[in-house]
């Protein structure tokens, strides 16, 4: 059994550490060996099938990031923070996504597609004749949101600020970014960086309720 390797402490401190920052330091750059750690938070992240009906777009073209502020309700932190995640979905996942996700895992366990028959027709089953209700694009949005509580808890471990914000218009992102020619929408932003020193939000306690309020053991 694999002992424990972060230390429970200071993964709690972290946690209380984090926040949605509301003002970022422009001047300040994750580094490129954290911001490839991060990236690869992404690339792990788990998803219902392991299916991964999602595609994250970093923006770093300035003059674009100036042109998701409004947007984005006039929130700046689309330009301040020193990256800029846009969480989208595959429009629509099916069959075809299903061949792909099927044909990659062969190559990486390095079996045959024949050998993962029956794992297809399950997933492809689940898409068409689902055992609840179930539409697939919200199901998909389900799955990035997954993405975005790992990428966020990793920051926060590696000191790294974050803000997720569902406070844009996804239609226009779509159009200023072209996600829609390449059957991509977008679900959620993520700026990362490194809180200003005069956010103040950042002092302020964290409001939640007691454990016992939202914990229960049955």
């Amino acid at each position: 059994m694999q002992s424990s390797i972060a230390n429970p402490t200071e993964v709690l401190q972290q946690l209380h550490w984090r926040y949605a920052t509301k003002k970022f330091d422009s001047t300040r750059k994750i580094p490129d060996d954290v911001w490839q750690t991060l990236e690869q938070s992404l690339v792990l992240a788990p998803s219902s099938f392991g299916l991964q009906p999602w595609k994250f777009f970093v923006v770093t073209n300035p003059n674009l990031r100036q042109q998701l502020v409004e947007p984005a309700w006039g929130q700046t932190q689309v330009v301040d923070a020193s990256h800029l995640v846009v969480f989208t979905i595959k429009k629509d996942v099916n069959t075809a996504d299903v061949d792909r996700y099927i044909a990659r895992m062969a190559e990486v366990q390095q079996t045959s597609i024949d050998a993962l028959e029956g794992l297809s027709n399950m997933i492809k089953g689940f898409l068409s004749e689902p055992p609840f209700p179930l539409d697939v694009n919200e199901w998909s949005k389900r799955q990035a949101y997954i993405a975005l509580g790992q990428f966020m808890t990793c920051a926060a471990m590696l000191g790294i600020d974050t803000c997720p914000m569902e406070g844009f218009i996804p239609a226009k992102y779509d159009e200023i970014l072209g996600f829609a020619e390449q059957g991509y929408t977008s679900v959620v932003l993520c700026p990362a960086g490194y809180r200003a020193e005069d956010d103040r939000a950042a002092a302020r306690p964290k409001v939640r309720y007691e454990t016992q309020d939202v914990l229960q053991y049955i």
